[in-house]
């Protein structure tokens, strides 16, 4: 894992990370009321739509850190073995690990920031202090399971995403049907997280959660949100492979030019 360039790595898929959530966001906004169980325009419509962004600022970089580091040290440990066949199972089994730990941080982020975009009056902070207060830290960890799920579904698209424009390509199609697929587990996931407190959805359970979006709104509900979702993670392979190449670029030529 010491290999030169990995700090540059690093940093440069953590800013990389900031970026896409920041320029995105509003996308994220429009998807998260779509799926409320509230519907749209209650959740906020197009009012407030950097609503909850400080949540996101926050944990993303160490989100990313945390993934990055992890499915590198993972890829390490595993590779005792040269098997080229094996190789895609190794990458596919650190992705996800990767994911597993990230999630760690990404979940309590992402529970305060979907709260906030569904109730934009109400401020980040205080938000976080009324989960604190009422449910303790589990409460931030609501949907660690259903978020898990749908980022190990496809986080064998996570090797060798910057290595190229080409690659670029194939993974914005990818992502866009990866998006797709996994539309309903971001659904589950999502109305979890605004559940109320001691009702049935809030107990964490995604069949559950899945039965009782299927049974109020069929097949449209467990789709909600799927077109500004799969935008968004296409065209942010996009701006994290500009801001990634940019930003590692810069990070070695420093690097080489110091002491």
């Amino acid at each position: 894992m010491e290999r030169p360039g990995f700090t540059a790595s690093l940093v440069a898929g953590g800013i990389a990370g900031i970026s896409v959530d920041l320029i995105l966001y509003p996308l994220d906004t429009i998807k998260t009321r779509l799926q409320s169980p509230q519907g749209f325009n209650k959740a906020g419509g197009f009012r407030g739509i950097y609503a909850g962004v400080p949540s996101a600022a926050i944990g993303s970089f160490p989100n990313a850190a945390a993934f990055f580091i992890t499915y590198e040290y993972v890829k390490w440990f595993l590779h005792n073995d040269s098997s080229s066949y094996l190789m895609p199972v190794k990458h596919m089994l650190a992705a996800s690990a990767g994911e597993v730990v990230a999630c760690l941080i990404r979940v309590p982020s992402e529970v305060v920031k979907q709260r906030t975009q569904v109730s934009a009056s109400s401020r980040t902070f205080q938000i976080f202090s009324n989960i604190l207060y009422q449910e303790g830290i589990q409460g931030l960890y609501r949907g660690y399971t259903s978020t898990v799920l749908r980022e190990a579904l496809w986080s064998w698209r996570q090797d060798h995403v910057v290595d190229c424009w080409q690659s670029a390509v194939c993974g914005a199609f990818a992502g866009g049907f990866a998006a797709v697929v996994t539309t309903p587990l971001d659904v589950a996931k999502t109305r979890i997280m605004l559940a109320k407190a001691g009702s049935s959805t809030a107990g964490g359970n995604v069949l559950s959660a899945l039965h009782g979006v299927w049974r109020t709104q069929g097949l449209r509900g467990l789709f909600a949100g799927v077109f500004p979702r799969m935008a968004a993670i296409s065209l942010g392979g996009f701006i994290f492979l500009g801001a990634y190449d940019q930003t590692r670029s810069l990070l070695v030529r420093l690097g080489r030019g110091g002491p």
